[in-house]
């Protein structure tokens, strides 16, 4: 081989380690549609594109049932062309006034109606975000959303899922102590916790930290990277805080080795709310830093 040839070769190998997607082997990565709201309109098909490019091959959706009607798609329609690409729904953000117990059938029946959506998909987690702190934040409240939440933890199972509460700013459970309290008053047996690393660091907590400290409840998480914001208003979400995983504050190499002390095997989330450069490039960048920071880690 003439050094020319050397040299070519070498290029080539660089070239695909440098555009080697995530592995998806124990832990699996998704992707959350919800960003290509604050984009002009495409075909879902372009969404399922960037995720079988970028390896980011699982989806959570936003906004059902309206983002059938949104994308002018059946799930029939959806399932063959996610499969066709290698690509899964594996959950879809839901939420309800899990505080009014005068509305508790309702929110479980939506629940159900939204589990019974995903099983046509093989899923099998529900992620539940708490109601918006307009709501209440008194102990009353907090108390019957969490009664709220075990009744959609027995549903959940009676159907073989599971469902997880996933925090968030603006919204009543928001703090570390609201993360703390609302583990508490959940039936372990029942309701699982699903968190979101952004969302915690912006609350303050530590992200590595309080994973560790509800490991044992872990059902999938959202690997969200932000930047806390000098201009941030009190019990607000801006979604200039995030940023492409590794360019924030949160540590998730700390993170994965959580997930290797429980040997994770699940999914998580990069569910962005801003990309830059567009979505298929920050999808890149991230896939690029979890390949080259985090499966030494944990894969």
């Amino acid at each position: 081989m003439t050094r020319r040839e050397a040299l070519a070769v070498m290029s080539a190998s660089l070239a695909r380690a440098a555009t080697r997607v995530p592995a998806n082997r124990n832990v699996k990565w998704a992707l959350g549609s919800n960003l290509w709201n604050y984009f002009p309109r495409v075909p879902f098909t372009d969404i399922l594109d960037v995720m079988k490019d970028t390896g980011f091959i699982g989806l959570r959706l936003t906004q059902f049932p309206q983002i059938l009607e949104t994308y002018n798609i059946s799930a029939a329609q959806m399932q063959k062309e996610a499969s066709r690409r290698g690509c899964r729904i594996v959950t879809i953000s839901f939420n309800g006034p899990a505080h009014d117990p005068a509305r508790r059938a309702e929110v479980i029946a939506k629940a159900k109606a939204a589990m019974n959506f995903l099983k046509e998909f093989g899923a099998s987690h529900l992620v539940v975000f708490s109601p918006n702190r307009s709501n209440g934040d008194g102990e009353g409240a907090f108390k019957t959303m969490c009664e709220c939440f075990n009744e959609i933890g027995t549903a959940a199972g009676e159907m073989g899922f599971r469902a997880g509460l996933h925090n968030h700013m603006g919204q009543m459970v928001q703090t570390p102590d609201e993360v703390d309290r609302s583990m508490a008053m959940t039936d372990p047996k029942l309701f699982y916790f699903s968190p979101d690393t952004a969302h915690l660091h912006l609350a303050g907590c530590d992200a590595v930290k309080t994973l560790a400290k509800h490991k044992g409840r872990l059902m999938m998480a959202d690997y969200k990277d932000a930047k806390r914001l000098e201009s941030a208003k009190a019990n607000t979400f801006d979604r200039e805080s995030i940023v492409d995983l590794g360019d924030g504050e949160i540590d998730f190499p700390g993170c994965h080795g959580v997930l290797k002390s429980i040997a994770f095997q699940g999914w998580l989330v990069v569910d962005l709310d801003i990309a830059r450069q567009g979505p298929r490039a920050s999808y890149e960048r991230c896939g690029a830093y979890v390949v080259n920071r985090l499966e030494p880690v944990y894969v």
